[in-house]
């Protein structure tokens, strides 16, 4: 079984704001699979789904942002999964609107629930997702940046996104990860630049 874990602040008084793409993803993932209704477990919303005929665990951890680990740790440990059937789907501050970036491994950018997880875990080495959502305005704090609401021409900018996002997962759980990277990592329309950072 996959694990799909999709990083985000519970609660609407973060709804629709640029660190909760996260959430939406699964959502997006959930609707379009006919994932089973969400229930409650590891301090997270779960639900199983199909992709391309794999079994996949949808969660969207409960617990603030920055404790995301504690809810993927139990899933972890629960249910003895290895850790490379773990995806993580999160925003990234560091890349561009409406670029992805799939990686097998490394730092987590500044990303404090990817850091939480990577710390629990033991290791770096975790599959993510990141969806750009900066640059951050130089007048802005990156903290309340995140934590802001989208603008309308966000919003526009990242409906589509979020559907490539919700594709880019889909092949990362049918063909695998380094599937993935080669499809996702360009921008839509643009020839792979070599770029897997």
């Amino acid at each position: 079984m996959k694990l799909v874990i999709g990083l985000g602040n519970p609660g609407r008084k973060y709804a629709f704001t640029r660190h909760n793409v996260g959430f939406d993803v699964i959502e997006r993932l959930a609707s379009r699979h006919g994932a089973e209704p969400w229930r409650r477990k590891f301090d997270a919303e779960i639900a199983e789904a199909l992709i391309g005929g794999e079994r996949a665990l949808l969660m969207r951890p409960q617990t603030l942002m920055n404790r995301s680990g504690q809810a993927v740790q139990a899933a972890v440990a629960f249910y003895k999964l290895p850790l490379e059937d773990l995806l993580v789907v999160c925003d990234d501050f560091n890349l561009p609107l409406g670029r992805l970036r799939i990686r097998t491994e490394g730092s987590s950018g500044g990303q404090k629930g990817l850091q939480n997880i990577t710390q629990l875990l033991g290791t770096q080495e975790i599959a993510r997702l990141r969806i750009g959502i900066g640059p951050v305005p130089t007048e802005w704090d990156a903290a309340d940046f995140v934590l802001g609401k989208l603008t309308r021409a966000e919003q526009s900018a990242i409906a589509p996104l979020i559907d490539r996002s919700a594709d880019a997962v889909r092949c990362c759980v049918e063909r695998g990860v380094a599937a993935a990277m080669n499809e996702y990592n360009a921008l839509p329309a643009e020839a792979p630049s070599g770029d897997n950072e």
